[in-house]
This record gives structure tokens, sequence and C-alpha cells, in this order.
């Protein structure tokens, strides 16, 4: 049975969170890759940026809608949820923009649940952990090519 080690990247490229946006969209773009693990000093897995949290910072500020009850504005949607989306819209370094606490596999998962998280999660990158430590990332593209070994 194939697992996240037998296929996984070990020499990966990681940023930290107080790298600038422009560094992280330069690796991502240059590497051909979609999602970069995002670690602290000790290699712990802290967050993870992705092209989709770049292009989310693109888009317009969603100002959430209103309606008045007793002669005050009340929001429909979450302030900290607003509040969020404008700190990535406005995200100078990665710890603004990243995926904070992202969903992680271990060394010992199988190769059909990666290709289920990916498919139901819709991931292109999951970070490989142990302790909360970064192994690795397995990338669609790592397990397409167990397709080859077929």
């Amino acid at each position: 049975m194939t697992i996240a080690e037998d296929i996984m990247t070990t020499d990966c490229i990681t940023v930290h969170p107080e790298t600038d946006i422009s560094e992280a969209a330069r690796l991502l773009l240059e590497e051909n890759i979609n999602g970069i693990p995002v670690v602290d000093q000790d290699n712990r897995l802290v967050g993870i940026i992705c092209q989709s949290d770049l292009v989310a910072m693109q888009m317009k500020i969603p100002l959430p809608s209103m309606f008045t009850l007793l002669d005050s504005l009340v929001p429909l949607a979450s302030m900290s949820r607003v509040d969020r989306e404008i700190r990535k819209i406005t995200a100078a370094r990665v710890e603004d923009a990243m995926t904070p606490e992202p969903l992680a596999v271990t060394r010992d998962t199988p190769l059909e649940e990666l290709a289920q998280i990916m498919v139901d999660k819709k991931f292109h990158t999951l970070p490989v952990v142990e302790n909360k430590k970064l192994l690795g990332v397995v990338g669609k593209a790592d397990v397409l090519k167990t397709l080859l070994k077929e």
C-alpha cells in the first residue's frame, strides 16, 4: 500500500509568517506550485499560503448586509469574518493572507485517503507533519505520478 511517505516531497519550499507577500507570490509562480507551507523558526507548521489566497487579495472588500433594529445597525455577517477578509485583501506579509492551522496528514496516510482529501476539499497541496513539525508535502502531481508506476 502506498502511503504519504512514499510519494511526498521532503525538500519542499517553505516560508515564514513574516515573509513578504510578493516573495511568496514569486515562489509560487517560479516554482510552478500551488501551495507553500508556512513554518515557524522550529519548523512547526503554522499555516499554508496558496495561489487562491493571493488571488483573493484582488477581491473587493465584502461589506456585510445590515438591517435596522431599534435604531441600531445589525450586521448579517460576522464582523470577525469581515476583519479577516480585509486583512487578507490588504496583506503585506504571509501571516495576513495564509490559511492558519491547515489540514495536514501524517507520513502513514494511505494514498486513497490523500486522494479523497484532495478531491473532497479541493486541496492541491497537503503538508505532511509529525508532532506538528513539517516533514514534507504531497501535491496533486505526486498523486498523479503513482499512476505512471502501475
